[in-house]
């Protein structure tokens, strides 16, 4: 989780090829109007996030219900989302990947093909709740390489790499 441009996907990707988890890229479940949407400059309100963000928890109850970890990645910047998307209250943890407004924004003008604008990261830091300590959730900088937070995470959730023979 985190604001646009701070890595979500690539540390996701990462992630999934290591563990061998299934991973689905959270943009890719918006509807087709929060797109055209982000690509026009418009930031979404909390009613045009709440269908999508419906369908990402509903892909984690996919995941629990076939008793799969998976990775998804979602920007779920306020607790009131990341209350949805937990709906069932425990097996998940949110990674939030975070990192100073100076280096998303150099981040995203490097960026391109994707709908969401770098002109809409204000907006996003302005919606931005950090998880609290209540929370299931464990804080990354996104300083590094994308490889090397991913290794952190890897350590941080006591997960292990499967070994192949």
């Amino acid at each position: 989780m985190g604001v646009s441009g701070c890595g979500k996907t690539t540390v996701a990707a990462i992630l999934a090829g290591r563990l061998g988890w299934p991973f689905e890229e959270g943009d890719a479940l918006h509807p087709q109007a929060n797109i055209e949407k982000m690509a026009a400059g418009h930031p979404l309100t909390d009613a045009d996030r709440w269908p999508w963000l419906t369908k990402v928890s509903d892909w984690i109850d996919e995941r629990f219900d076939a008793g799969e970890n998976g990775l998804i990645t979602c920007s779920a910047l306020k607790r009131s989302y990341r209350d949805l998307i937990n709906r069932r209250g425990s097996g998940l943890i949110f990674v939030y990947l975070a990192g100073s407004r100076e280096t998303i924004e150099a981040r995203l003008t490097l960026r391109h093909g994707h709908f969401m604008r770098a002109s809409l990261l204000a907006s996003q830091f302005a919606d931005l709740e950090e998880p609290a300590v209540d929370e299931p959730a464990i804080r990354v900088d996104i300083g590094p390489p994308a490889e090397k937070v991913a290794e952190e995470i890897i350590a941080a959730l006591g997960l292990a790499e499967p070994t192949t023979s």
